[in-house]
């Protein structure tokens, strides 16, 4: 590995979204992402019929780092291997008084040889020598190599474009032009980004997402290859400028279980249209979501009527109330309720449910943030509506959530933490961005490994205890 770009430029010259980032930075840590359900729900990465892995890798070490674990399971079940490495990584010390660039690219060479011989002791090694820090200028000769080696029934691994790493871009666009055409497949493999990026957020298509589980052997393998790459994982001297690159921060995400590679499969960003909720509730009976079965969907409507902060709202907002079962024991608590969803079969079935209840309910047709109401609101619910929104549609309907709350408003949101293949955000992401928003605060925050439940009210946030005098 070398040092990222810190000027946050794309290879086709544009600025990259989010925050820049250095190696040595505070990054996320490996527990936040353990502890993200959406990596136990990837599914599993069809790798036992692989018959030609082709790794390619913009420096010395991407090659374990990212996918070690892949490169010895598919050594070991027999499959031809090339390894590409692009570039010597003779950058990675820039401020180095004891190893020029040209040391560099020579130790870095004999710990990738050590590294790949230990993975895959049959692999044909391939290093080209490019600039390091400079992959962008020779993204054509990188793809010129690829093509002499990429075939029918290929699978191609490479960096991942979206790393905000030039050289990783780089790599990653060869890679995409050696396979167009070809019949062979391409994966790509994240490595900055686990270290820039949120558990859930959009940054990354998850939905794309795959998941290899390694065996303890090759996990152990892995390991001892990582170790061989001694410029990157230890300080090259005592020396200022030879600091470690990959401090122990970085490396534990390398050092896990498994190994994650985004496919060529859905996207999954656009917000869904209404359509897709009509099908739904059209073709899956009266309670296509189990809301009035499943112990799980009670306990969460009655969690969520437990934290609100009062007794009774003036005029409540439940935003994509579906089949109406929450809207019930929201109503008892609302003098008024206005109830929307996209579904118009969805909202019959919610009106046959509250019929004589004598709740002042109106139930509307909306897809927000498109149809978001006029008005204020003294409580706002969305429960399990928000991830169907893309990324611009999502900060949105956010803004359009706090706006809309009266001065002691209440905005409550509660959703599913587990990906699901298909829809655009993540649970993670939508709290994330409610929580951003400017002028309110979170006054109850309840966290699950299923889902998040939050309270935000404009700042600042007074406690029960506080507003009734119970406490200073």
């Amino acid at each position: 590995m070398s040092l990222p770009a810190l000027d946050g430029t794309a290879l086709d010259g544009a600025a990259l979204d989010g925050p820049a980032f250095t190696h040595d930075g505070p990054g996320t840590a490996e527990a936040s992402w353990l502890a993200w359900p959406g990596l136990r729900d990837l599914p599993a990465a069809g790798a036992s019929s692989v018959t030609h892995l082709l790794l390619v890798a913009a420096h010395p070490d991407d090659e374990t780092l990212g996918a070690g674990g892949l490169l010895a399971t598919a050594a070991a079940a027999g499959a031809r291997v090339d390894v590409v490495v692009a570039t010597d990584g003779e950058g990675s010390h820039p401020a180095s008084t004891t190893h020029t660039g040209a040391e560099l690219a020579g130790v870095r060479a004999d710990e990738v040889e050590r590294a790949v011989h230990l993975l895959a002791p049959q692999a044909a090694l391939h290093l080209l020598h490019l600039g390091d820090g400079a992959l962008t200028e020779h993204v054509d000769a990188l793809t010129a190599h690829l093509r002499t080696l990429v075939g029918p029934g290929s699978l191609v691994v490479a960096p991942w474009a979206g790393d905000r790493h030039p050289d990783h871009e780089a790599a990653a666009h060869a890679a995409a032009g050696a396979v167009e055409g070809s019949g062979a497949r391409l994966w790509n493999y994240p490595v900055w980004a686990w270290h820039w990026a949120r558990p859930g957020g959009p940054e990354v298509p998850w939905t794309s997402a795959v998941r290899l589980d390694l065996a303890p052997d090759v996990l152990q393998g892995k390991l001892t290859a990582l170790a061989e790459h001694t410029s990157q994982v230890a300080p090259l001297s005592p020396a200022a400028g030879d600091e470690v690159l990959l401090p122990a921060s970085v490396l534990a995400h390398f050092t896990r279980g498994f190994e994650v590679f985004l496919t060529d499969g859905p996207a999954g960003r656009d917000s869904l249209d209404a359509a897709f909720f009509e099908e739904f509730y059209a073709g899956n009976g009266d309670d296509p979501w189990g809301f009035e079965d499943r112990w799980y969907e009670q306990r969460k409507r009655d969690l969520t009527l437990a934290v609100l902060p009062r007794r009774r709202f003036r005029r409540g907002l439940e935003v994509g109330c579906s089949a109406g079962v929450a809207t019930v024991g929201l109503a008892e608590r609302c003098e008024e309720l206005l109830a929307l969803d996209a579904s118009p079969s969805a909202l019959a079935l919610a009106a046959e449910r509250l019929r004589g209840s004598g709740s002042r309910v109106e139930l509307r047709e909306g897809v927000v943030p498109r149809d978001w109401p006029a008005g204020t609101f003294d409580l706002v619910v969305m429960a399990e509506v928000a991830y169907y929104c893309g990324p611009e549609d999502l900060q949105q309907l956010a803004a359009a959530a706090v706006a809309a709350l009266a001065p002691d408003g209440v905005l409550v949101a509660c959703h599913w933490r587990h990906l699901v293949e298909g829809y655009p955000s993540t649970g993670d992401e939508v709290h994330r961005v409610l929580r951003a928003q400017p002028g309110v605060q979170v006054l109850a925050h309840h966290e699950e490994e299923d889902f998040l439940l939050d309270v935000l009210v404009p700042a600042p946030a007074v406690s029960v205890a506080r507003a009734e005098g119970l406490t200073p």
